[in-house]
């Protein structure tokens, strides 16, 4: 994985740092020496992956809002970051419903404020923007939608993130164009593994309902998502990131990430195979009821980054879901930080192996 060695010593800012794919990005490019500067409010869940792994301890932790403007320029001039990954944001469809003014502010005015940072502050050279698979208008294909499809979204959140992808065109076309900064977004399916615990998300609810001994209480279970590891995003990402740092005229765009077509799976099938391997848990389907609109089938094609990034997906559906289960299973016996770091270096083992040979 020679595409980690670009992390070594750099200093790398990630905004959104205390939340679930943040916590994970921190713990890996931690492992990988890079100098981690995160930007974030404080964690919503205090059992997360960022809390529980203590990992605070180990970075510069400023906390702010990124909507905030002058104080997120003013850490960016004082820590003079290389290399930005920016994942903060109203990450949840429902939520966008019941707070759409502040979903659409946090994830435009906030995507703004953090490309207006990186403008204004020369040392960086590398940025990968995160947005969504959600980000596309959403017509039910059979097939994923491809990084040049129409941007969309029926509800707040989804919408907001495809106005996100706009700024960030905008941007790149006014500002980095002829640039040595390369600016790219990210657009991952859909993210699960350990140390999540945020509200109506789909093994979240499933770990609380099996802890708590209740039926797993599923909303649609026949709608289709690219399910995919955290891990397989975030090398993903480290991968973009790299290659924005050593050619950013060649590697700033729009880039898809998520499972091969054989791997999606609907909700159904989640489901059961996290209560198969935990050996525990029912579910019950409570479909009829929804009070929000919510897309049947999602899928992404991820041809450009296996062509161009040579980047591919490294864990089937079933090791997908092992790696999740284990973690809430198992990290609290064994300390979260250290299983963690252990998932992690299990992941890069097998990623050499499957990828290298």
């Amino acid at each position: 994985m020679n595409f980690l060695k670009t992390y070594n010593g750099k200093k790398v800012l990630i905004t959104g740092h205390t939340g679930f794919k943040g916590g994970w990005l921190t713990i890996w490019l931690k492992m990988i020496g890079a100098e981690v500067i995160g930007f974030s409010l404080d964690p919503i869940n205090k059992n997360g992956i960022f809390e529980s792994s203590n990992i605070s301890s180990q970075i510069k932790d400023f906390r702010g809002d990124i909507r905030n403007l002058k104080y997120l320029i003013d850490v960016f001039n004082q820590e003079q970051p290389e290399i930005v990954f920016h994942l903060a944001a109203q990450p949840l469809v429902i939520e966008s419903y019941k707070n759409p003014v502040e979903t659409f502010d946090v994830n435009i005015q906030g995507s703004v404020n953090v490309l207006e940072a990186i403008r204004l502050t020369p040392s960086v050279k590398s940025a990968v923007i995160i947005t969504t698979d959600k980000c596309y208008e959403n017509k039910e294909w059979i097939w994923g939608y491809r990084e040049n499809e129409p941007m969309g979204g029926h509800d707040p959140y989804s919408a907001s993130k495809g106005a996100a992808e706009l700024v960030i065109h905008s941007y790149r076309n006014s500002f980095f164009n002829k640039s040595i900064t390369g600016i790219a977004s990210a657009r991952a399916g859909n993210v699960i593994g350990g140390g999540d615990f945020a509200e109506n998300r789909l093994v979240p609810d499933i770990v609380k309902a099996i802890l708590n001994n209740q039926d797993v209480e599923i909303r649609n279970p026949q709608s289709i998502r690219p399910w995919q590891h955290v891990l397989e995003p975030l090398c993903g990402y480290l991968m973009l990131g790299s290659a924005l740092y050593h050619q950013p005229a060649n590697y700033s765009e729009g880039w898809n990430f998520g499972p091969y077509l054989q791997d999606i799976h609907t909700v159904e099938q989640v489901v059961k195979q996290v209560i198969d391997y935990a050996k525990m848990g029912s579910w019950k389907d409570i479909s009829g009821n929804e009070k929000f609109h919510e897309a049947n089938q999602l899928m992404l094609d991820i041809s450009k980054a296996i062509l161009k990034l040579n980047w591919k997906p490294t864990l089937s559906f079933k090791e997908c879901i092992d790696f999740t289960v284990d973690w809430y299973l198992n990290a609290n016996k064994n300390g979260e930080l250290e299983f963690t770091q252990g998932q992690i270096t299990n992941f890069q083992e097998l990623w050499k192996l499957r990828n290298e040979n």
